[in-house]
């Protein structure tokens, strides 16, 4: 039996999603032009996730290499609205990079489209859905994460230095690669697909387990608090952050390959030896 109260929750719901509509359509409208073949809602609106605050994300597709105007932000409706616009060349890169796999292909699966001239994304749309991690997906983000683990070698630098010096601006940079720089190591190496960056913390946690060490490591380098203890001072961050260096390593290294491995393994003693007796010392 459906109540009064829920009767005029589903009143409210299609009221919503009809306004939603007329403004998609509007949208649609507002942002086509001359050389367009393709508009799609992408994110949590397409997702059915939206909620008050969220963004309205429309990507559009060109031929190129010319792009229309419109990209970026617009207040619509007391809506934001975000603009992007790609050649569809630029497409093949998500099916062929991992990073790329990793931060749009749940997007393309999950997108509504507004605008499909020739076709040509619901074709894309049914090539991310039928997407398989293969093998040489696999060689080609051991490859990406390794080149990865060395540009964040100069943050780990950084943080050793910034703890010596106790200096701030050096453990703000450090704080950063050692967190999200590091999340996001894992996430390619692993092959987490994204439906947004709000949802890297969750996933990552689930692919690599909760409560391993490594998880523990990275809840302290975000500076977050725990059930036990308040969240960590920005020194404190560093340090976790620089054994999860560490143990964000030992997570792939045997699948590192040279000659980035002997680079990132001589960065990882050299952590090891700097903490010393810290409570982030490897065990």
């Amino acid at each position: 039996m459906i109540t009064p109260w829920v009767a005029c929750e589903m009143a409210v719901s299609s009221d919503q999603a009809r306004d939603l509509d007329n403004l998609l359509d509007n949208l649609a409208a507002r942002f086509d032009g001359p050389g367009v073949s393709a508009i799609a809602l992408m994110g949590s609106h397409a997702r059915g996730e939206a909620g008050p605050f969220s963004d309205i994300d429309l990507l559009r597709l060109v031929m190129g290499p010319d792009k229309p105007p419109g990209d970026g932000s617009h207040w619509i409706g007391e809506r934001l609205v975000t603009v992007s616009t790609r050649i569809w060349q630029e497409l093949e890169t998500i099916f062929q990079e991992p990073e790329e796999a990793c931060n749009y292909l749940l997007g393309l699966q999950t997108a509504r489209i507004l605008v499909d001239r020739e076709g040509r994304f619901a074709a894309v749309q049914r090539r991310a859905r039928d997407f398989r991690w293969d093998e040489a997906m696999q060689a080609r983000a051991n490859r990406c994460a390794a080149a990865a683990l060395v540009g964040w070698i100069e943050e780990v630098h950084k943080g050793l230095e910034g703890l010596r010096r106790r200096d701030v601006g050096r453990l703000l940079h450090a704080a950063f690669g050692m967190s999200w720089g590091l999340s996001r190591v894992v996430m390619v190496q692993r092959g987490v697909l994204q439906a947004s960056d709000n949802d890297i913390w969750r996933t990552l946690n689930e692919a690599v387990g909760p409560e391993t060490r490594w998880a523990r490591l990275r809840r302290a380098a975000f500076g977050l608090e725990t059930d036990a203890a308040p969240p960590p001072p920005l020194e404190e961050q560093v340090r976790a952050g620089l054994a999860l260096y560490g143990e964000t390593v030992a997570l792939m290294e045997d699948a590192l390959p040279e000659p980035e491995r002997e680079m990132i393994l001589a960065t990882v003693e050299r952590i090891r030896l700097a903490l010393g007796e810290s409570r982030y010392a490897s065990t």
